[in-house]
């Protein structure tokens, strides 16, 4: 028994450990073996750029990355060693690190002394990308608020959304709509908003808490009246689900949208070392990353959609499941 408690406790001291930075990317160098939001968002621009062509971003800095890494780097005319790094970051031009690899702390201190406007188009929301993504994430730093700056909206996105909406006293749902374009063009900053800040964390607090409770009950009951539904590859309903597909109804009958598959899933999350329930859990099994996973229901079960059970319920501690446990996370 000690042996299994040890295996999932430094799988998810493994899983969590990338999200103890909160660095934007370039801000660290990439390399063979790492797993981490940096690589999803790597992967993501070296996609853009024609030379990541594996179906999905998986946060894992495997082979296929290095390849991609590699493949640029010789079309750039620089070093080709495989290592994101300074020069890499330049060539890629990465927002946040300049050719030369130093961090543009500087203009972002510029811009945040002249905040400018920025125009609503079309609501922003997690898994999208592009110029429009780009300009919200300068927006928000340009008033104190980190938020990445890949052009990905992702959980820094999310959560840097989030944190201006508090601060606004707007709805706060990590959504970008006309609501947080009109706070962002009044002028809201972080340094202006403190105390409001400060004032309004307690009942923030204890209303997110009292949501993400109610949305652990609903997915809970949602996903057991689901128990038999076959497996089906591609499945996104009743009549038969994938894992991810699975995953993408429950959470939409409770009025979550989340991405198709299990990577897009991971990435969206947050890390959490010890899941609570309606928390997700990742599994690493056909492929290197996140390729499976299921919805936490407490003292080590969780319900999935396994491709020779259907949906049904697991626990952790089972030989095969502990063996490909990569961590939990949670949809904000």
């Amino acid at each position: 028994m000690k042996k299994v408690v040890l295996s999932v406790t430094l799988a998810g001291s493994l899983f969590i450990l990338p999200s103890i930075s909160e660095a934007a990317l370039g801000d660290q160098t990439l390399r063979e073996g790492m797993r981490h939001n940096d690589v999803v968002e790597l992967q993501e621009v070296l996609r853009d750029k024609g030379h990541f062509t594996f179906h999905t971003s998986t946060g894992f800095f495997g082979e296929i990355t290095r390849s991609a890494v590699r493949d640029f780097q010789r079309s750039a005319g620089i070093q080709v060693d495989g290592i994101v790094g300074p020069q890499t970051f330049g060539a890629l031009e990465v927002s946040g690190t300049s050719s030369n690899g130093s961090s543009s702390s500087s203009s972002s201190s510029t811009a945040s002394n002249s905040s400018s406007s920025v125009t609503f188009e079309t609501t922003l929301r997690n898994g999208m990308r592009g110029s429009h993504v780009r300009a919200l994430q300068d927006a928000l730093r340009d008033r104190g608020f980190s938020a990445g700056s890949s052009g990905i909206y992702g959980p820094k996105t999310i959560a840097g959304v989030r944190d201006f909406q508090r601060a606004a006293g707007i709805g706060v749902d990590g959504i970008a709509g006309p609501q947080t374009f009109g706070a962002l063009n009044n002028g809201v900053s972080r340094e202006s908003n403190e105390t409001n800040i400060s004032s309004s964390s307690s009942s923030s607090s204890s209303s997110d808490s009292s949501s993400s409770t109610n949305l652990a009950s609903g997915l809970e009951s949602t996903a057991k009246d689901l128990i038999g539904t076959p497996y089906s590859w591609g499945g996104t309903s009743p009549s038969g689900f994938d894992c991810s597909g699975f995953l993408g109804y429950v959470f939409s009958q409770n009025g979550v949208d989340i991405p198709r598959t299990v990577s897009g899933i991971h990435s969206a999350s947050s890390s959490v070392s010890s899941p609570q329930k309606g928390d997700l859990v990742f599994f690493e099994t056909y492929t290197s990353g996140p390729s499976h996973a299921g919805i936490y229901l407490g003292n080590g079960d969780f319900i999935h959609a396994g491709t020779s059970t259907g949906v049904t319920i697991s626990n952790l501690s089972q030989s095969y499941w502990n063996q490909r446990y990569l961590g939990a996370g949670r949809i904000n």
